[in-house]
């Protein structure tokens, strides 16, 4: 029996998504869970598996369409089944398509018409700074130089967009004639600073907002002007914690070796579990849902913006399956090939700067989370220990949190109670 695959939903937001590449073609056999297309959200890029075994009869998109969530993209049959055009057409109305023979291909015109188009192209306009003269094309600057030195430009071979000739082409033309040399050099006056030049200046450039930056765009400022966010900032000491870390590093592969942030996600995932108003959501103006399972989510930076990967049920995970799925789904989200459930869900999210340096900073809440942990580095500074000025390992956070849902006091006692399981780090391992 055919089956219609349509565009997945992946997320309570998601409204439509990009048929990004088609993996398998039309007539390629497909196996229950083989990818059969790659779809981008507002989230990520994501693979659709499919769901039986057969032949991948039809496609009912185009790559690049833009389809609303349901939409059907493509029919999947079993082996050797051919249904009819009206059988296809059928299931397509079913799922509140239109029929369509074959997807929509990008319309193209007639030979004779792209012929006709070519005649009537006006000629292009030349670029700013272009000169005629023998129809050498050249930046002002590489003109300058050129009648410094009595180059003829068309002698000289452009680097630039269509040819132009720059700066370094006049340099290089120079450095091949043996005329390289600065006036220091030969003996002469020290070149003016107003005649010294780091290199052309690029033209301002123009560039399309990705899907993800647009979700980002709208629910951060979503989150800032209509959360009501207060901060609270708390220093930990942390030379226990990077000890115990060190050891337990020592006894691990390199490829499951533990980072800070694996620590802090287990320290704030238990944390959570004693304080419910900050892992939970605002349903509306009466209710606050307070979550059952405790899920972090861990910002990650992919190419065009953030991702949240989703630690499910962190404080019920030892520290190591944490670091694992945490690095797994970090690698899939950076590689464009994350999954649904690993963006999803999360309960509290945690924004970790530390490996920039950064000394402290605040993150704006991902709604419809009450809170939200930014973490800074892990620095060596001066501190009293035992009434004894020392250096001791130090680290910031910061939380943002809710004050819809929760209050100043509760978020510094959340705070504190981290205290305690980032200062006492075996305290995560039981």
């Amino acid at each position: 029996m055919a089956e219609l695959v349509t565009m997945p939903k992946l997320g309570f937001d998601m409204a439509e998504g990009k048929l990004v590449r088609w993996v398998k073609a039309e007539g390629d056999t497909v196996a229950k869970g083989d990818v059969i297309a790659e779809i981008e959200t507002d989230k990520a890029t994501v693979e659709v598996e499919s769901s039986l075994d057969g032949v991948m009869y039809r496609h009912l998109a185009a790559e690049e369409a833009d389809l609303p969530v349901n939409a059907p993209i493509a029919v999947i049959t079993l082996a050797g089944e051919e249904p009819t055009e009206d059988e296809v057409d059928a299931l397509v109305e079913k799922a509140g398509g239109k029929p369509s023979k074959k997807a929509a291909k990008p319309e193209t015109a007639d030979k004779d018409e792209d012929s006709s188009a070519k005649e009537m192209k006006p000629e292009e306009p030349k670029e700013p700074g272009e000169t005629p003269a023998g129809g050498v094309r050249s930046s002002p600057l590489a003109r300058k130089m050129a009648e410094e030195h009595a180059i003829p430009l068309a002698a000289v071979s452009g680097s630039g967009p269509q040819g132009r000739v720059v700066k370094k082409d006049i340099e290089a033309y120079l450095s091949a004639k043996g005329e390289g040399q600065s006036a220091g050099e030969t003996g002469g006056t020290l070149q003016s600073a107003s005649s010294f030049s780091l290199g052309e200046v690029p033209e301002d450039e123009v560039v399309d907002l990705t899907r993800l930056r647009q979700a980002i765009s709208r629910r951060m400022q979503d989150s800032n002007q209509n959360f009501p966010q207060f901060y609270l900032t708390r220093s930990y000491r942390t030379g226990a914690m990077m000890k115990l870390r060190k050891e337990v590093n020592a006894l691990l592969p390199e490829t499951d070796k533990l980072s800070v942030n694996d620590f802090v996600v287990k320290a704030v995932a238990l944390a959570l579990r004693q304080y419910p108003n900050l892992n939970a959501s605002l349903l509306d103006e009466k209710h606050v849902v307070r979550h059952g399972h405790v899920n972090v989510g861990v910002a990650v930076a992919v190419e065009g913006g953030l991702l949240t990967v989703v630690s499910k049920d962190a404080d019920q995970k030892p520290i190591r399956l944490i670091a694992r799925e945490i690095r797994e789904m970090v690698g899939r989200a950076r590689a464009g090939k994350v999954r649904p459930e690993d963006i999803e869900g999360s309960t509290f999210s945690i924004s970790n700067l530390g490996m920039y340096g950064i000394e402290s900073f605040s993150a704006i809440i991902n709604p419809p989370e009450a809170g939200i942990l930014a973490v800074s580095a892990v620095q060596d500074v001066p501190m009293v220990v035992d009434g004894e000025l020392t250096i001791g390992s130090q680290m910031k956070a910061t939380i943002s949190a809710d004050h819809r849902v929760t209050d100043g006091a509760e978020a510094a006692e959340f705070m504190q109670v981290l205290a305690g399981y980032l200062e006492e780090p075996m305290r995560l391992m039981l």
